[in-house]
């Protein structure tokens, strides 16, 4: 669907206007089905996101500070996520060796378990909704990265 029938309108000022309310359109699109099925395993976006940068680290351990500058969305409060993750056991806290005013967090097997349930369905989410080849994916990627210029 057209971004102008999606959202109702009738056009754009420019370009650069369609193209940023069509990026935030689309986040908004993917995250809510991303959302729909983190859902049903208790999860949310944010606690999902700090469960993948602890595992793209694993067995290493991790500070709060570190975890927040992977984030995707950098205004998340890691300590409240860590805290929840804590709670249903799926990340575990302790002190640092090199430094006991640091906290530092690892995966709990349960954590592994349950990247390891929700990760291929979530790529099956991403395949069903995606209408572009891997070329195409490839362009776009590019395209975002210049986009951005950071």
């Amino acid at each position: 669907m057209k971004l102008e029938q999606a959202i109702q309108t009738q056009g754009f000022k420019t370009q650069k206007q369609k193209a940023v309310i069509n990026l935030m359109y689309t986040a908004y699109q993917v995250k809510c089905r991303i959302s729909t099925v983190l859902k049903s395993y208790g999860l949310t976006p944010e606690q999902y996101n700090v469960l993948r940068i602890l595992k793209g680290k694993y067995p290493e351990l991790m500070c709060v500070k570190d975890i927040s500058g992977r984030l995707i969305e950098r205004s998340s409060n890691v300590p409240r996520i860590v805290d929840r993750l804590v709670v249903k056991k799926l990340v575990r806290r302790g002190p640092s060796l090199q430094d006991k005013r640091e906290t530092v967090i690892t995966l709990t097997q349960a954590g592994i378990n349950i990247l390891e349930i929700v990760n291929p369905i979530l790529d099956e989410t991403d395949i069903s909704m995606c209408g572009l080849d891997n070329a195409e994916l490839q362009q776009l990627n590019e395209l975002l990265d210049k986009y951005r210029k950071e």
